[in-house]
């Protein structure tokens, strides 16, 4: 218990991944993203549970390994690529509640594909989330202007045309006002955001802006150069 809330860590990590075959047992740095996982939740001693929802026994295997429950296999239902984390994290909660008897009150998503999270900015997440009073708090990274909604576009009938037509009137990137996208370092949202609301980011978000650069694994490449900032550190 955290602050008078029950707190529940979901690592979701299917076996299906299709960029990178069972993506989530790949080592960055030599220790596997779902391990790396294990070593910030051993740094959170306040959650009161911290479980996987997987498919796939070998990851299931190797979270137990780190400290990480299993307490279940993630049906064939929810397993598919177009499933949204909302179907995956509502699933992991009422059977969490199932099992405990009582609910919890924040939920904390932990993807493995963010192998640079410290348990710092979880608590920071948690700490926001409780305090400010609010549906979720979101980590994100400002964009790079180069992949600015305004600057960019799409390819229809042969013909290029901006995805936004506001672009036209875009000559340098002081006239772009910033944007963010998701770096995964941290998602937290209350009982009610999930289930009722049913979104991860509430109608009521606070973000929490990442300053350094934040590698996301989807791609071979994106692996190479995460050793590569690993490789800087050392």
């Amino acid at each position: 218990m955290y602050k008078n809330r029950r707190i529940l860590a979901i690592v979701p990590a299917r076996g299906g991944s299709k960029g990178i075959k069972l993506k989530n047992l790949i080592s960055v740095g030599g220790v596997s993203l779902i391990s790396r996982v294990g070593l910030v939740i051993q740094q959170l001693p306040f959650l009161d549970r911290a479980i996987i929802s997987t498919d796939h026994s070998g990851i299931a295997e190797t979270a137990r390994s780190a400290g990480i429950e299993a307490p279940f296999t993630r049906p064939e239902s929810l397993s598919g690529d177009t499933i949204s984390d909302v179907e995956v994290l509502s699933h992991a909660l009422l059977e969490a509640e199932k099992s405990e008897k009582y609910q919890f009150d924040v939920i904390v998503m932990l993807q493995p594909t963010s192998p640079f999270r410290t348990p710092e900015i979880v608590i920071e997440a948690c700490d926001k989330l409780i305090e400010g009073n609010y549906d979720s708090v979101v980590t994100v990274s400002r964009t790079d202007s180069k992949g600015h909604p305004l600057k960019q576009f799409v390819v229809k009938e042969n013909t290029l045309r901006y995805y936004d037509e506001r672009g036209k009137g875009i000559i340098a990137r002081q006239q772009l006002d910033p944007v963010y996208h998701r770096n995964g370092l941290a998602y937290v949202m209350t009982r009610d955001c999930l289930l009722v609301q049913k979104t991860v980011i509430g109608s009521h978000t606070f973000p929490i802006v990442a300053e350094e650069y934040v590698p996301n694994i989807d791609s071979y490449d994106d692996i190479y150069y995460a050793e590569y900032l690993l490789s800087r550190q050392t």
